[in-house]
């Protein structure tokens, strides 16, 4: 790794984000591994690091801990976190202040680029331009990237393929949501945290109720312990039954199955044929809408969704969802067709 040690570019960093701090579970272990391997050897290990999956599971948290290392290991290191937002807002503004060359000194010269929820940038040409030429150069110079996104690059509908291709060029490692045994022991560190003597039978109920995210689960013990504290109540299983909102429960509430057989319903098919190998149209693009809610509500992996939906390849899975992504663009009925199905899946939840 090329380190600066004059000028460095102090790194706007959560110190409470570490590796030690965070939770590793089956859902995670590939992702924070490689994190820990960029830490040590920045630059050589995985480069690029490409770590994707939904809201709320620690991808963030992640890169401000390989920042933080990288900083503890090497004090001078030139540490830039910056979210993709954030870098667009910059560009504009170089631009406006004729500045760009400010703007590409600041992100050029660093020896560990971190950049958070990259797929914001999708439908932005002209920063996605801007970010291919720093991408490249800070690669040949042996500096580490690392990017962060809530889906697979190939899913990045309006990004450069060129840019696309590079996002490959490293490690790509997903995120899920945590195992049950995962959330039991986030909420043990939680409620260790805030140094609170939880119940494990109250801290069980919470890790069996909150499926979706981390920040769910933890903002639902937070819930938990504040209703306790400005009520005087004693933390109980009543308690966690009146103060978790509906909102916070498992989202993998919604099943596979009950997508399949919703979308049979709206389209006329049967759940067989689509599970089927036929192409009719009439049948192949309801699978292809299925596919895409399933990802989408589940958060399935693509693997999984080829196991649930007749045993295809997982390559099947990602051009039906590509194919979604596509057809919602081009035709504002299919988009609608696609909300109303996901609304009568989120009452059927409530049920």
């Amino acid at each position: 790794m090329v380190v600066s040690t004059a000028n460095a570019v102090p790194a706007i960093l959560r110190r409470e984000h570490s590796f030690e701090r965070f939770i590793k579970g089956d859902g995670n272990a590939l992702a924070c591994s490689a994190c820990q391997a960029v830490a040590e050897f920045p630059g050589e290990a995985y480069n690029p690091l490409f770590i994707y999956g939904k809201v709320g599971l620690g991808k963030t948290h992640l890169l401000h801990a390989i920042g933080n290392d990288v900083l503890r290991r090497w004090k001078d290191t030139r540490v830039i976190y910056v979210t993709s937002e954030k870098f667009a807002i910059d560009l504009v503004a170089s631009i406006r202040d004729r500045k760009t060359e400010q703007f590409r000194n600041h992100y050029r010269k660093a020896d560990v680029l971190l950049i958070d929820d990259i797929h914001f940038l999708r439908e932005k040409e002209g920063t996605q331009e801007e970010l291919f030429h720093t991408f490249n150069e800070l690669h040949e110079l042996g500096r580490q990237v690392v990017l962060s996104s809530d889906r697979l690059p190939e899913e990045l509908s309006s990004m450069q393929d060129r840019l696309v291709s590079r996002f490959r060029w490293g490690m790509v490692a997903d995120i899920q949501p945590p195992n049950y045994e995962t959330r039991l022991a986030i909420l043990k560190a939680k409620a260790q945290e805030n140094r609170c003597d939880v119940p494990d039978e109250l801290l069980s109920i919470i890790a069996k109720r909150v499926h979706s995210s981390v920040r769910a689960l933890e903002g639902a013990l937070i819930r938990v312990l504040a209703y306790a504290d400005l009520q005087d109540r004693a933390l109980d299983e009543s308690l966690v039954e009146g103060v978790i909102p509906a909102e916070l429960l498992a989202e993998d509430a919604i099943t596979i199955s009950m997508i399949k057989t919703k979308v049979a319903d709206r389209y006329g098919v049967t759940v067989a044929e689509i599970d089927s190998e036929s192409r009719e149209k009439r049948i192949a693009e309801p699978r292809h809408i299925a596919v895409y809610l399933a990802r989408e509500l589940t958060h399935s992996s693509f693997p999984t969704l080829a196991a649930s939906f007749g045993g295809r390849d997982h390559s099947t899975m990602m051009y039906a969802y590509r194919k979604v992504c596509e057809m919602q663009r081009a035709m504002p009925l299919i988009q609608g067709e696609i909300d109303g199905i996901k609304r009568e899946l989120q009452v059927l939840r409530a049920v």
